[in-house]
């Protein structure tokens, strides 16, 4: 059995409130409170022992695998296919910019995301088959073991409607907050999903 816990990479000045955008392949890197949460989040993988740590290339993700990295005495591992969906035109934009973009889209997004392909981007499917078989190329290579995968929302939990056998249609019934922990055991035929969007480590910074 492998033993996966998958983490979303901590806050950026573009994941709260009024400075919220689709942040896609820009490359951002955490903000204040990120970094903290990435150190919160440290405090608590420490105690485990862990095999190997992979991140999505972006600095955000990189950043947060890096602080979790360092009390483990680990080298993060970039993997390509851990990388933010691509909003293609809209990344960048805020909600209110996208709406205004093409807004028929905009409200099929928030209705019926499994339907959408973002302009010159891609769409949560196509998203969806390359985490998984990421995910699935990396058990054999640590059975036994425990890892931890450093990610994004949108591929965080387009990687658990699969693992939950959920469509994309599921997208927004799932939450994935700023690193939280999801710990996830799999197995040649078998598959338990021991937490989800666990943030108890983050309580204090709230």
């Amino acid at each position: 059995m492998t033993r996966i816990i998958v983490i979303r990479h901590g806050q950026t000045a573009w994941n709260e409130g009024e400075g919220e955008r689709f942040r896609g392949r820009a490359n951002l890197d955490l903000d204040e409170k990120g970094i903290r949460q990435a150190r919160a989040t440290a405090a608590r993988v420490v105690q485990r022992e862990i095999a190997a740590i992979y991140s999505s290339p972006l600095k955000r993700a990189l950043s947060t695998a890096s602080i979790l990295a360092e009390p483990l005495k680990l080298q993060v591992q970039p993997l390509d296919d851990l990388i933010d969906i691509n909003y293609g035109r809209w990344q960048g934009l805020s909600l209110k910019e996208a709406a205004a973009d093409d807004n028929r889209l905009y409200e099929l997004w928030l209705k019926s995301p499994h339907l959408v392909t973002f302009p010159q981007g891609e769409s949560l499917e196509q998203v969806q088959k390359r985490v998984v078989s990421a995910v699935q190329s990396l058990m054999p290579q640590h059975f036994g073991q425990t890892i931890i995968l450093v990610s994004h929302k949108v591929v965080c939990k387009v990687l658990f409607c699969s693992l939950l056998g959920l469509d994309t249609s599921h997208f927004w019934q799932l939450q994935q907050d700023p690193c939280a922990i999801n710990w996830v055991e799999m197995g040649e035929n078998a598959l338990a999903i021991v937490s989800l969007n666990d943030n108890c480590h983050l309580k204090e910074l709230k």
